[in-house]
């Protein structure tokens, strides 16, 4: 691969957006429902539309754009730089931001600007991943995560990472959103980062930092849905949607027609194209897929299958690349590997059931879908450890519905394993997270387990020092909007018994208050005090020891994995290599010690001089490791 990768033309990737090349602009706006367009140079910004006057565009500012086939409209304009802005005249007076923009500087209704993919120098030119099996995710969100809020702040913080033993980091969505804060799932113009973060070229420099560190960059994309505010596609664009499928955001976005008015070609490479776009012109190590089981595509190849397979073709032998679902659907297809063991599509998934089997076991609630591992949280979580899914084909107890397919072939690198994260922390009425929720004494030996599983761990920010600050839900809508959500979220909550209250239920933070978005903000501060250094110091020592022990034993090969069940609150788990290696987890969650039969080889957590070995205290967790032959003991 070239030394420097963002001279690649974005055109290669994408058809969406404009193209700089040394003489000016060429710009396309795919608009099938009209039979005329004109493109709008916006100079209102401060921002030079032109290079110099020999070669300035036409002093009138509106641009007439030739249409071809599909509904493309294209024009080329001499003389136009970088700083330009610019908007699309869609009929009745009405100008809309490029649905392929590179940057909004005044947010989603206002014009976008000309980016240039190659103004931004890169350092660490060489870098091509890490694999898979050392990934150790930390998943934050960069308006939270530091006091600044911006790309350029969590660069500070960089260093914190490495300390602690993180291989990777996987950010929240950054797509153009509505407003100065939000989660980032409401984006609406998907190919621009958003200002309230930085420029494109900040996202670069946090790339760069990172990678010199040795630390992936994952990003969460979503192609589930458009935000509520700010998406004017079905204006100009209504084949980007149908009714053919319904979802919780009303109508579906169209992957899948192929009739008169159901054109899907352009829909499909949109969010195709995206995702080539940030993993190529941002270097990015891999991408987040959010909720796909609300992807609705009948066709084959379906969405999610054709995005994977583009990203493998266009990266193959260049850069380790990683692609993570988050899919309700326990859809084990998508995570089948080839005959060398690498994944055909998508390198793992979001293991929800893992974290549902522990968050009853360390909290003891059963509401929502919790119900479906309330009668035996053990039982699911030896299925997780040992399988990948708890939810096979069976039927939930929380839906009525069967789950899930088979997928005890698939290796622990396929499932992503996790106490916490932005949904099961934000989507609390309160935002609590664990450490406010269960005592030290249950949550210790449990965040032992995940971070020493030979599946990868991920880690949501300030979980590791047992961070204080809530992470509340909230956004930056307009007043009738902010409303309408306000009151839907408190709604939401009315079916729980907790909140039957309608006085509990006004307490719930409203989302659009400043107060709720810095409330959630991260006090790094605390890491020094206790019990928060405690905490940290569990964190450190448990990925240390992953580091030395589980990465080699997991780059062996896991070959097999048994499960024992000595009574209702014990458990024993092996795990075999190919190389001959034992990995062993003796968990008891009794109120009495437990005696296991002795594991082979020797002891790697807790570290405690003189333990007894194979006699497990209450709600407790022992580690065992015999090294594969020919490993360092």
């Amino acid at each position: 691969m070239d030394a420097d990768r963002a001279d690649a033309a974005t055109a290669a990737v994408t058809p969406f957006g404009p193209e700089l090349d040394a003489d000016g602009v060429r710009f396309r706006f795919w608009a099938p429902a009209l039979d005329a367009v004109t493109l709008h140079l916006d100079t209102s910004g401060g921002a030079p539309p032109v290079r110099d006057a020999a070669t300035a565009a036409p002093a009138e500012r509106d641009h007439a754009m030739t249409r071809g086939e599909d509904g493309w409209f294209e024009c080329r304009i001499p003389g136009v730089a970088a700083g330009a802005r610019y908007r699309f005249g869609v009929g009745t007076g009405l100008r809309v931001p490029d649905p392929g923009s590179r940057f909004q500087p005044a947010d989603c209704h206002g014009p976008s600007e000309v980016v240039d993919p190659h103004a931004y120098r890169w350092r660490c030119t060489e870098w091509r991943g890490r694999p898979w099996h050392e990934a150790v995710v930390y998943e934050l969100h960069l308006g939270t995560f530091t006091a600044a809020g911006t790309f350029r702040a969590a660069i500070e913080r960089l260093d914190h990472l490495v300390e602690l033993g993180v291989t990777a980091l996987e950010i929240l969505p950054v797509a153009d959103f509505p407003g100065a804060r939000n989660w980032g799932y409401d984006g609406v113009l998907l190919y621009a980062p958003d200002s309230s973060y930085g420029r494109p070229e900040d996202f670069k420099a946090l790339v760069d930092a990172a990678h010199e560190r040795g630390l992936m960059v994952l990003l969460d994309v979503v192609y589930n849905h458009f935000g509520p505010d700010g998406n004017y596609l079905g204006l100009y664009a209504p084949d980007f949607f149908t009714r053919r499928h319904a979802t919780p955001w009303g109508a579906a976005i169209n992957y899948d027609g192929r009739g008169p008015g159901e054109n899907s070609r352009w829909v499909r490479e949109y969010a195709i194209g995206n995702a080539l776009y940030w993993l190529d012109e941002f270097r990015l190590d891999g991408l987040r897929l959010d909720a796909v089981h609300a992807i609705a595509d009948d066709s084959r190849p379906d969405l999610i299958e054709e995005l994977a397979t583009r990203v493998r073709q266009r990266f193959a032998g260049q850069h380790e690349m990683h692609l993570v679902l988050e899919n309700e659907h326990n859809a084990a297809r998508y995570l089948f590997r080839d005959a060398r063991g690498r994944p055909r599509l998508h390198t793992a998934q979001w293991n929800d059931d893992l974290h549902h089997a522990l968050h009853v076991l360390a909290t003891g609630e059963t509401h929502g879908y919790y119900l479906a591992y309330a009668a035996d949280p053990l039982r699911h979580l030896a299925r997780c450890l040992a399988e990948g899914f708890a939810y096979q084909g069976e039927k939930s107890p929380y839906s009525s519905e069967p789950r899930g397919e088979p997928s005890g072939g698939l290796p622990p690198g396929a499932f992503l394993g996790f106490l916490q994260n932005h949904d099961q922390v934000g989507n609390r009425a309160f935002g609590e997270r664990l450490a406010h929720l269960a005592p030290r004494e249950k949550l210790e030996p449990l965040t032992a387990l995940f971070l020493l599983a030979p599946q990868p761990p991920l880690l949501w920010m300030g979980e590791e020092w047992g961070a204080s600050a809530p992470f509340q839900y909230f956004c930056d809508f307009d007043r009738e909007l902010a409303a309408l959500v306000r009151e839907g979220r408190r709604q939401e909550f009315a079916r729980f018994p907790a909140f039957a209250d309608p006085a509990l239920r006004e307490r719930i933070p409203d989302p659009n208050a400043l107060a709720t978005f810095e409330r959630s903000k991260l006090d790094w501060t605390e890491r020094e005090r206790q019990p928060h250094r405690d905490w940290l110091a569990l964190y450190r020592e448990c990925l240390a020891l992953r580091r030395a022990h589980v990465v080699p034993f997991v780059a062996d090969g896991v070959v097999d994995a048994r499960v024992e069940r000595p009574s209702a609150g014990e458990l024993r788990v092996e795990w075999r290599s190919r190389g001959g290696g034992v990995l062993t987890l003796l968990l008891n969650l009794d109120e009495r010690p437990a005696t296991f039969e002795s594991p082979p080889g020797a002891m790697i957590w807790p570290v405690v001089a003189g333990e007894l070995q194979a006699v497990v205290p209450p709600w407790g967790a022992q580690w065992y490791l015999q090294p594969p032959r020919g490993a360092a003991p």
